[in-house]
């Protein structure tokens, strides 16, 4: 059965010891499986507290970020992407340190809204970055998650299809699509044919409702949604 989390920003605005400690027990409370942490500024998380804490729940976590103007690796711009793997590099360190099983979200570019197409270099520079981020990864027992995002939040990856391109370019087994409903809804044509033509490319999944609403007051399709990831052989978070 595929285990169920929510985002920790659900819960709290920052990840302070406090913070960490009432998000994780909310969360188990609440019977979720897993709390998805962002780590858009990693020094701010204390492994080992987060550790304590999740293992006194009984809980797992992952973690999502996206990249920066300054952090883009799929900019064509060397000192950009050194940076940017950077700190790729220091959110799997956090990640291993507090026992996560995922990364995911805007890893391959700059999470913003751009003025101007990325170019073909500039797409090579992230696959190839990628790819040894993922090799560091595979050794943490880490799988990287490829958000897709509508096109005012990147214009690397927008549609499933992108996504399992550049998965394939990568050509790591531990780096997998990251779909999210919100996206699909601006992007894809077809969701449900979106999802299924993933396969098994997909390995990570958020819910979220056309509005970013409460699920099910939007116009995202739940029911059909689950129906294509069942059909998929999905079986990740």
């Amino acid at each position: 059965m595929n285990k169920l989390g929510v985002h920790a920003l659900v819960w709290e605005a920052g990840w302070s010891r406090d913070e960490c400690a009432r998000a994780i027990a909310r969360t188990a409370e609440t019977g979720f499986d897993f709390i998805e942490v962002p780590a858009l500024d990693p020094a701010s998380i204390d492994p080992e507290f987060t550790r304590r804490e999740l293992e006194r729940h009984g809980l797992g976590i992952t973690f999502s970020l996206g990249l920066d103007a300054q952090t883009d690796i799929s900019s064509g711009d060397a000192a950009l992407a050194a940076r940017g793997k950077a700190k790729l590099e220091d959110v799997l360190r956090v990640a291993r340190d507090c026992g996560a099983t995922h990364v995911c979200g805007v890893l391959y570019s700059a999470f913003q809204k751009n003025a101007v197409p990325t170019s073909r270099a500039g797409v090579a520079m992230s696959a190839d970055i990628l790819g040894q981020v993922a090799d560091t990864a595979a050794q943490c027992g880490i799988t990287l998650g490829l958000e897709v995002v509508n096109r005012y939040e990147s214009n690397v990856l927008n549609t499933a299809s992108q996504g399992v391109e550049l998965c394939r370019r990568i050509g790591r087994p531990n780096v997998k699509v990251h779909l999210d409903t919100y996206h699909m809804n601006i992007e894809e044509s077809d969701v449900m044919s979106a999802i299924r033509d993933t396969g098994d490319h997909l390995g990570y999944f958020h819910l979220g409702d056309s509005h970013r609403g409460y699920l099910g007051s939007g116009n995202v399709d739940f029911t059909a949604v689950f129906r294509a990831l069942v059909f998929s052989g999905y079986t990740g978070p």
